[in-house]
Protein backbone atom coordinates (compact mmCIF):
# COMPACT_ATOMS: atom_id res chain seq x y z
CA UNK A 1 0.00 0.00 0.00
CA UNK A 2 1.31 3.70 -0.54
CA UNK A 3 0.24 6.68 0.88
CA UNK A 4 0.91 10.56 1.18
CA UNK A 5 3.40 9.60 3.61
CA UNK A 6 4.69 5.95 3.46
CA UNK A 7 4.69 2.81 1.65
CA UNK A 8 3.68 -0.03 3.90
CA UNK A 9 5.11 -3.80 3.13
CA UNK A 10 4.01 -6.90 4.39
CA UNK A 11 6.79 -8.61 5.37
CA UNK A 12 7.82 -11.37 7.37
CA UNK A 13 8.99 -11.50 11.42
CA UNK A 14 11.80 -13.76 10.79
CA UNK A 15 12.38 -14.49 14.59
CA UNK A 16 8.90 -15.09 15.58
CA UNK A 17 7.59 -16.73 12.38
CA UNK A 18 5.09 -14.17 11.63
CA UNK A 19 3.63 -11.48 9.03
CA UNK A 20 3.76 -8.31 9.64
CA UNK A 21 3.09 -4.88 8.08
CA UNK A 22 6.14 -2.40 7.70
CA UNK A 23 5.44 0.68 7.05
CA UNK A 24 8.78 2.89 5.43
CA UNK A 25 9.16 6.60 5.36
CA UNK A 26 8.61 8.24 1.70
CA UNK A 27 12.67 9.07 0.99
CA UNK A 28 11.87 12.80 0.21
CA UNK A 29 10.71 13.05 3.43
CA UNK A 30 13.55 11.24 5.18
CA UNK A 31 15.86 15.26 5.62
CA UNK A 32 12.48 16.59 6.81
CA UNK A 33 12.54 17.16 10.14
CA UNK A 34 8.64 17.80 10.75
CA UNK A 35 8.15 14.14 8.50
CA UNK A 36 9.96 12.23 10.46
CA UNK A 37 9.10 14.05 13.89
CA UNK A 38 5.46 13.06 13.07
CA UNK A 39 6.48 9.10 11.46
CA UNK A 40 7.99 8.56 15.03
CA UNK A 41 4.78 10.06 16.95
CA UNK A 42 2.70 7.64 15.27
CA UNK A 43 4.86 4.98 16.44
CA UNK A 44 5.57 6.45 19.97
CA UNK A 45 1.24 7.23 20.45
CA UNK A 46 -0.03 3.83 19.12
CA UNK A 47 2.90 2.04 20.98
CA UNK A 48 1.22 3.08 24.45
CA UNK A 49 -2.14 2.07 23.68
CA UNK A 50 -2.68 -1.65 23.56
CA UNK A 51 -6.05 -2.40 22.85
CA UNK A 52 -8.06 -5.05 20.47
CA UNK A 53 -9.21 -2.02 18.13
CA UNK A 54 -6.24 -0.49 17.56
CA UNK A 55 -3.38 -1.74 15.18
CA UNK A 56 -0.42 -3.00 17.39
CA UNK A 57 3.03 -1.49 16.82
CA UNK A 58 6.18 -3.68 17.47
CA UNK A 59 9.09 -1.68 16.53
CA UNK A 60 10.54 1.55 14.61
CA UNK A 61 13.76 2.37 13.57
CA UNK A 62 16.15 3.55 10.98
CA UNK A 63 18.39 1.21 8.68
CA UNK A 64 20.10 2.78 6.02
CA UNK A 65 18.62 6.21 6.15
CA UNK A 66 14.65 4.71 5.80
CA UNK A 67 12.80 5.16 8.81
CA UNK A 68 10.36 2.74 9.64
CA UNK A 69 7.45 1.49 11.86
CA UNK A 70 6.92 -2.84 12.29
CA UNK A 71 3.22 -3.06 13.25
CA UNK A 72 0.19 -5.74 12.99
CA UNK A 73 -0.50 -6.70 9.46
CA UNK A 74 -4.94 -7.02 9.28
CA UNK A 75 -5.55 -9.66 6.44
CA UNK A 76 -8.55 -6.93 5.36
CA UNK A 77 -9.24 -3.55 3.84
CA UNK A 78 -9.42 -0.41 4.65
CA UNK A 79 -13.51 0.98 5.44
CA UNK A 80 -12.90 3.60 2.50
CA UNK A 81 -12.78 0.43 0.22
CA UNK A 82 -15.21 -1.36 1.63
CA UNK A 83 -17.70 2.01 0.93
CA UNK A 84 -16.43 2.15 -2.11
CA UNK A 85 -16.80 -1.56 -3.77
CA UNK A 86 -19.92 -2.38 -1.59
CA UNK A 87 -21.91 0.24 -1.27
CA UNK A 88 -23.14 1.94 1.37
CA UNK A 89 -23.36 -0.05 5.12
CA UNK A 90 -26.71 -1.77 6.39
CA UNK A 91 -27.13 0.50 9.78
CA UNK A 92 -26.59 -2.81 11.58
CA UNK A 93 -23.38 -3.23 10.06
CA UNK A 94 -22.74 0.65 10.63
CA UNK A 95 -23.48 0.74 13.84
CA UNK A 96 -21.02 -2.43 14.45
CA UNK A 97 -17.99 -0.90 13.00
CA UNK A 98 -18.72 2.88 14.96
CA UNK A 99 -18.79 0.55 18.30
CA UNK A 100 -15.90 -0.46 17.69
CA UNK A 101 -13.74 2.89 16.40
CA UNK A 102 -15.69 4.27 19.32
CA UNK A 103 -13.88 1.96 21.86
CA UNK A 104 -10.66 2.05 20.14
CA UNK A 105 -11.01 6.38 20.67
CA UNK A 106 -13.04 5.70 24.05
CA UNK A 107 -9.43 4.13 25.31
CA UNK A 108 -7.30 6.51 23.62
CA UNK A 109 -9.02 9.62 24.88
CA UNK A 110 -8.44 7.65 28.58
CA UNK A 111 -4.78 7.47 27.84
CA UNK A 112 -4.82 11.52 26.98
CA UNK A 113 -4.69 10.71 23.34
CA UNK A 114 -6.64 12.85 20.55
CA UNK A 115 -6.39 10.97 17.06
CA UNK A 116 -7.19 14.14 14.91
CA UNK A 117 -7.39 11.60 11.63
CA UNK A 118 -10.20 9.59 12.26
CA UNK A 119 -11.17 8.67 8.52
CA UNK A 120 -12.24 5.47 7.15
CA UNK A 121 -8.91 4.80 5.16
CA UNK A 122 -7.56 4.98 8.56
CA UNK A 123 -9.62 2.40 9.43
CA UNK A 124 -9.33 -1.17 8.92
CA UNK A 125 -11.51 -4.10 8.77
CA UNK A 126 -10.52 -7.94 8.41
CA UNK A 127 -12.78 -10.84 7.04
CA UNK A 128 -14.47 -11.01 10.72
CA UNK A 129 -15.69 -7.47 10.71
CA UNK A 130 -13.33 -6.93 13.23
CA UNK A 131 -12.09 -3.37 13.27
CA UNK A 132 -8.58 -2.13 13.96
CA UNK A 133 -7.69 1.78 14.22
CA UNK A 134 -4.38 2.62 12.48
CA UNK A 135 -2.73 5.83 11.23
CA UNK A 136 -1.76 8.13 14.60
CA UNK A 137 0.49 10.06 12.82
CA UNK A 138 -0.92 13.48 13.80
CA UNK A 139 -1.91 12.27 17.57
CA UNK A 140 -1.73 14.65 20.09
CA UNK A 141 -1.17 13.94 23.69
CA UNK A 142 -4.18 15.85 26.09
CA UNK A 143 -3.11 18.97 27.32
CA UNK A 144 0.30 18.44 26.60
CA UNK A 145 2.62 21.60 25.77
CA UNK A 146 3.45 22.00 22.60
CA UNK A 147 5.63 19.26 20.98
CA UNK A 148 6.18 21.23 17.95
CA UNK A 149 5.01 23.05 15.05
CA UNK A 150 3.14 19.96 13.64
CA UNK A 151 0.91 20.79 16.97
CA UNK A 152 0.68 24.79 17.27
CA UNK A 153 -2.44 26.30 17.51
CA UNK A 154 -3.43 27.87 14.09
CA UNK A 155 -1.58 24.73 12.01
CA UNK A 156 -4.14 22.71 10.04
CA UNK A 157 -4.07 19.14 10.12
CA UNK A 158 -5.69 16.12 9.48
CA UNK A 159 -7.89 15.52 5.89
CA UNK A 160 -10.52 18.13 4.70
CA UNK A 161 -13.21 15.98 4.32
CA UNK A 162 -12.97 14.42 7.55
CA UNK A 163 -11.64 16.98 10.21
CA UNK A 164 -13.83 19.13 12.48
CA UNK A 165 -14.77 22.49 11.99
CA UNK A 166 -12.16 24.06 14.70
CA UNK A 167 -9.82 21.99 13.30
CA UNK A 168 -10.30 23.93 9.88
CA UNK A 169 -9.99 27.00 11.56
CA UNK A 170 -6.39 26.10 12.89
CA UNK A 171 -8.09 25.72 16.66
CA UNK A 172 -6.82 23.43 18.75
CA UNK A 173 -8.90 20.24 19.01
CA UNK A 174 -10.29 18.03 22.02
CA UNK A 175 -11.81 14.55 21.93
CA UNK A 176 -15.10 16.15 20.62
CA UNK A 177 -13.19 16.49 17.42
CA UNK A 178 -12.63 13.06 16.84
CA UNK A 179 -15.88 12.46 17.51
CA UNK A 180 -17.15 14.76 14.97
CA UNK A 181 -15.23 13.09 12.53
CA UNK A 182 -16.52 9.88 13.29
CA UNK A 183 -19.94 11.04 12.61
CA UNK A 184 -18.95 12.20 9.45
CA UNK A 185 -17.38 8.58 8.95
CA UNK A 186 -20.66 7.44 10.00
CA UNK A 187 -22.87 9.59 7.64
CA UNK A 188 -20.47 8.02 4.81
CA UNK A 189 -20.83 4.62 5.99
CA UNK A 190 -24.46 4.69 5.32
CA UNK A 191 -24.83 7.44 2.58
CA UNK A 192 -22.10 6.14 0.72
CA UNK A 193 -20.33 9.56 0.15
CA UNK A 194 -19.13 12.15 2.88
CA UNK A 195 -21.13 14.94 3.62
CA UNK A 196 -18.84 17.59 2.16
CA UNK A 197 -17.02 17.37 -1.02
CA UNK A 198 -15.28 20.18 -2.82
CA UNK A 199 -13.09 20.99 -5.73
CA UNK A 200 -9.78 20.98 -3.01
CA UNK A 201 -9.15 21.03 0.44
CA UNK A 202 -10.09 24.65 0.84
CA UNK A 203 -13.62 25.04 -0.07
CA UNK A 204 -14.64 21.51 1.85
CA UNK A 205 -13.05 23.00 5.10
CA UNK A 206 -15.18 26.06 4.51
CA UNK A 207 -17.96 23.95 4.24
CA UNK A 208 -17.13 22.23 7.42
CA UNK A 209 -17.37 25.36 9.23
CA UNK A 210 -20.31 27.07 7.69
CA UNK A 211 -22.72 24.75 5.60
CA UNK A 212 -24.68 21.79 7.20
CA UNK A 213 -25.01 18.64 6.03
CA UNK A 214 -27.67 17.21 3.61
CA UNK A 215 -30.28 15.32 5.72
CA UNK A 216 -29.55 11.53 6.04
CA UNK A 217 -33.20 10.80 5.40
CA UNK A 218 -32.73 12.62 1.94
CA UNK A 219 -30.40 10.36 0.95
CA UNK A 220 -31.53 7.01 2.66
CA UNK A 221 -35.08 6.80 3.02
CA UNK A 222 -35.41 4.19 5.44
CA UNK A 223 -32.15 5.09 8.05
CA UNK A 224 -34.14 5.55 11.59
CA UNK A 225 -34.68 8.73 12.78
CA UNK A 226 -32.55 8.45 16.14
CA UNK A 227 -29.50 7.24 14.08
CA UNK A 228 -29.98 10.43 12.22
CA UNK A 229 -30.34 12.24 15.08
CA UNK A 230 -27.33 10.69 16.84
CA UNK A 231 -25.17 12.12 13.59
CA UNK A 232 -26.70 15.20 13.63
CA UNK A 233 -25.23 15.64 16.84
CA UNK A 234 -21.96 14.73 16.26
CA UNK A 235 -21.64 17.08 13.39
CA UNK A 236 -22.81 19.96 15.25
CA UNK A 237 -20.54 22.66 14.54
CA UNK A 238 -19.85 24.10 18.36
CA UNK A 239 -18.35 21.47 20.05
CA UNK A 240 -20.28 22.17 23.32
CA UNK A 241 -23.18 20.94 21.37
CA UNK A 242 -21.47 17.54 20.42
CA UNK A 243 -21.67 14.50 22.73
CA UNK A 244 -19.35 15.35 25.48
CA UNK A 245 -17.54 11.96 25.51
CA UNK A 246 -17.21 8.84 23.91
CA UNK A 247 -18.61 6.98 26.93
CA UNK A 248 -21.83 9.07 26.34
CA UNK A 249 -22.08 8.55 22.48
CA UNK A 250 -21.95 4.54 23.52
CA UNK A 251 -24.55 4.82 25.92
CA UNK A 252 -26.49 6.28 23.46
CA UNK A 253 -25.69 4.25 20.04
CA UNK A 254 -26.56 1.23 22.60
CA UNK A 255 -30.10 2.44 23.15
CA UNK A 256 -30.74 3.22 19.91
CA UNK A 257 -29.67 -0.06 18.89
CA UNK A 258 -31.49 -2.36 21.37
CA UNK A 259 -34.28 -0.24 20.40
CA UNK A 260 -33.22 -0.82 16.77
CA UNK A 261 -33.56 -4.62 17.17
CA UNK A 262 -36.70 -4.43 19.27
CA UNK A 263 -38.32 -2.52 16.50
CA UNK A 264 -36.96 -5.50 14.03
CA UNK A 265 -38.76 -8.44 16.48
CA UNK A 266 -42.27 -6.74 16.75
CA UNK A 267 -42.32 -6.34 12.67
Amino acid sequence: GSGGMADVWLAEDQELGRRVAGKILHERYASDEQFVERFRREATHAAGLSHPNIVSIFDRGVADGSYYIVMEYIEGRTLKELVVTRGPCPVPVAVSYTRQILAALRYAHKNGIIHRDIKPHNVLVDREGRVKVADFGIARALNAPTESNLTQVGSVMGTATYFSPEQAQGAQPDPRSDLYSLGIVMYEMVAGRPPFTGENPVSIAYKQVHDSPQPLVQIVADVPRSFEAIVAKLLAKDPKLRYPSAAALRDDLRRFFDRYLKDLDNG
